[in-house]
């Protein structure tokens, strides 16, 4: 049973990865083809920030890539999961929104990068609501307060809350 879960998530790790590298391939052919045929794009800004772009990407490739067995082509390891909450699927919107303010530039110029803004005004709340539960975390860690009324209850129970 294990084992066709873990080649459940090959295989759906492998489809993830193939649509990710056909979209990147679309989207960037389109911005180059369009910056050199029709309209001049800031090359400049492209590159910049599709780099982090490139980044996820390539993370993403490494960890959930499946591995198979060369000689055997039997399953060694089928990847992290990548439908998996948290880092992974931040990454996943890392590139969404690159692809997206690409799209724009293409259409409206290079104001269509201002898209590009969300992702660290995104990652800087992430970051400061972590920091403000981390907080909390340790600030209430080992205290009680004053005014706390006590535990009803036997003996055994309030020795134990």
């Amino acid at each position: 049973m294990a084992q066709k879960a873990r080649k459940d998530r090959a295989k759906s790790n492998a489809a993830a990865l193939t649509n990710l590298h056909i979209g990147t391939l679309v989207i960037n052919t389109l911005f180059v083809l369009f910056h050199f045929l029709f309209k001049k794009r800031s090359i400049f800004l492209y590159v910049l920030l599709s780099i982090p772009s490139f980044i996820c990407e390539f993370v993403l490739e490494s960890s959930g890539r499946p591995k198979y067995d060369p000689s055997t082509k039997a399953l060694q390891n089928a990847g992290e999961d990548l439908s998996a909450p948290g880092l992974t699927e931040y990454m996943f919107d890392v590139i969404w929104v690159t692809w997206a303010s690409v799209v724009l530039a293409i259409f409206f110029g290079n104001w269509g990068w201002l898209l590009w803004t969300v992702v660290p005004a995104y990652g800087a709340f992430k970051g400061y609501s972590l920091l403000g539960m981390a907080r909390g975390m340790a600030g209430l860690q080992g205290q009680q307060p004053d005014n706390a009324t006590p535990v009803a209850g036997n003996r055994k129970q309030r020795r134990a809350a």
